[in-house]
């Protein structure tokens, strides 16, 4: 089996660079690269790739190994149809490391034709480092980076206009683009860099604010070698993602033509406002995952998956979001719907493990954001409460005993969640446990004891639950 290479690719091909990725993940490689080459290809956007490393002081060695060649592979569930796809990413040259070659790095500003800066670097990786007060010397911070190069870029071409970039952070941070301008104008001012930058920097350079959604687990450890073996290569890069993808991106109306996903059919949007499709995301996908997981655990699942093949979880899943979800919320039909059906299908996919425990994590705060905003905005509109988000909350406060049906549940939330449930489970009956939950003003921003039939509900439901035992 020969390993994956450029010279066992044949090609003609050479394009300009057009594209500085700030980041080496899964993420990145099975998301907005994977479109870069859909657009080489059915497009005239003739474009390559550099990646840049963010945080590792070693070498990329892995991925330059192999001349930026990679495999994606599709793997899922959609429209009721197993989605199995290959393709070879050939748009990447390669990573550099800016803590090993700087000035390598800084030179990418120079490249006639960029045009974009992609980057996913975490969620906190769009932040300050005072510590940074030399230029000269690699930033630590990404922002410090990105200022670096685009003072680079500014200098080398003099302050052209038409040498401003388009920047798309991937990072979920709302606001994205706004707080990644925010950083580097505040490196700017840092390194004393004259006003003209500023000004070029706010003029000619597009930071946009972005919403990405796709779930990329990388390399698949158990079936890589058999999949190896039916492509012909060894590839040490191989990155699965799911069928679903969705990126928006607020940007100049002319951001289209230079970028032009949508053409392709691929779920691009470019609009002025990404407020409802981040309310849509949070409220129905992370909603019915953070509502799925203690009703799903408690019925002995672990998995997503799992949960989605039990007939009764199953349906408690789709109800909510139907039912109780999507009538609390504002938004129109077509545009919640279609996605609701999306959300189902991914969790049905048979690829990706993926653990309720995991989802679990700091569930009391994801709670809040997540899924309170659904039940009570619910009872606003239809004067009664919603019965599943109910159900859900009172096997939240279940699962938050530590324990069920004789199993320890592991738990994971800020230490001062986990022992004031511990003692309150200890201590109070099951009307005073449901009391002292919902006058957390600090969990809920408001005391839940003023909903009306709330409590009794969950009282009920509790007890109902604790009677299985």
């Amino acid at each position: 089996m020969k390993p994956l290479h450029r010279k066992n690719i044949p090609s003609d091909q050479s394009r300009p660079l057009k594209i500085v990725q700030f980041g080496t993940g899964n993420f990145l490689r099975g998301f907005a690269d994977w479109m870069v080459d859909l657009l080489n290809e059915k497009t005239d956007f003739n474009g390559d790739i550099q990646m840049v490393q963010v945080h590792s002081r070693q070498p990329a060695a892995g991925i330059n190994a192999q001349g930026g060649l990679y495999h994606l592979l599709t793997r899922g569930f959609q429209k009721g149809q197993t989605v199995e796809e290959d393709r070879l990413i050939q748009c990447v040259r390669g990573a550099i490391n800016p803590y090993i070659d700087y000035p390598a790095f800084l030179a990418l500003g120079n490249e006639p034709e960029l045009e974009f800066v992609f980057s996913n670097t975490t969620e906190a990786g769009i932040y300050f480092e005072e510590k940074d007060m030399d230029r000269t010397l690699t930033p630590d911070a990404f922002p410090g980076k990105l200022a670096a190069m685009l003072y680079q870029r500014f200098t080398h071409f003099n302050g052209d206009p038409e040498k401003g970039l388009v920047i798309l952070p991937c990072e979920l941070v709302e606001s994205n683009g706004d707080k990644l301008k925010e950083n580097v104008l505040r490196y700017a001012n840092l390194w004393n860099l004259p006003g003209s930058f500023e000004d070029w920097l706010v003029k000619y350079n597009s930071f946009c604010n972005t919403l990405v959604d796709r779930i990329v687990p990388g390399f698949p450890v158990e079936t890589a070698p058999k999949i190896q073996q039916q492509l012909g290569f060894r590839d040490e890069q191989l990155v699965i993602a799911e069928p679903f993808h969705f990126w928006a991106i607020e940007g100049p109306e002319w951001l289209p033509e230079a970028f032009p996903v949508a053409k392709l059919g691929l779920n691009v949007k470019f609009v002025d406002d990404l407020s409802p499709f981040r309310t849509r995301k949070v409220r129905i996908l992370n909603g019915a995952h953070t509502s799925m997981v203690p009703v799903a655990y408690l019925n002995g699942q672990r998995l997503v998956k799992e949960a989605m093949d039990d007939s009764e979880t199953s349906e408690f899943v789709e109800k909510t979001i139907f039912e109780e979800i999507i009538p609390s919320m504002d938004l129109s039909p077509e545009l919640l719907e279609p996605f609701a059906a999306d959300v189902l299908d991914r969790f049905r996919n048979p690829f990706i493990k993926h653990k309720l425990m995991d989802i679990s994590l700091n569930s009391i705060a994801k709670w809040k954001v997540r899924v309170l905003p659904s039940l009570l905005e619910y009872i606003q509109k239809k004067d009664r409460l919603p019965s599943n988000l109910c159900k859900a909350f009172a096997a939240l406060l279940v699962f938050y005993r530590g324990h069920y049906k004789g199993e320890p549940i592991p738990l994971r939330d800020k230490e001062e969640n986990l022992h004031y449930f511990d003692q309150l489970w200890k201590i109070k009956t099951t009307e005073d446990l449901v009391g002292s939950v919902l006058s957390r003003i600090d969990f809920w921003d408001e005391d839940l004891n003023l909903v009306p039939g709330l409590s009794e509900v969950l009282i009920k439901e509790i007890n109902a639950l604790l009677a299985q035992e």
